[in-house]
């Protein structure tokens, strides 16, 4: 068990199909399923299912032990790893942000043609040490 609370881990089942796998994640959103060409894009479509179904989301849903799991004959039964705070870096999504700044910068950086939401995102990293 990680202490990490970013870091998750859930049991997948792969089902093996003439074209690669289904997965079947089955503590995300009542079960969600997911598909890959071959075992590793099965597996990294799997985590990236897991990162789009609770990238919103601070509670996270309980993991099944890998032990309860029951497959059938020719299913294989694993567990996929995600770093949330990893997998929100890399596949961030925007949000509208209402500011307010003094006028004369405004007029300034448009002028400039600077990009008020980059320099305001470069800013915020800054002072995140992110």
């Amino acid at each position: 068990m990680t202490t990490n609370k970013n870091i998750l881990v859930y049991p997948v089942i792969l089902h093996p199909e003439d074209d690669g796998y289904s997965v079947e994640i089955p503590d995300i959103d009542n079960g969600t399923w997911t598909q890959g060409n071959d075992l590793e894009d099965a597996l990294l479509m799997a985590q990236d299912a897991i990162g789009i179904m609770l990238e919103d989301k601070n509670d996270y849903p309980k993991a099944s032990k890998l032990e309860n799991i029951v497959v059938k004959d020719d299913d294989i039964k694993t567990v996929v790893y995600i770093d949330m705070e990893e997998y929100r870096k890399n596949n961030p999504k925007t949000v509208r942000k209402s500011v307010t700044v003094p006028e004369y910068l405004v007029v300034l950086g448009k002028k400039q043609k600077i990009n008020f939401s980059a320099v305001l995102t470069e800013a915020l990293k800054n002072k995140l040490e992110i």
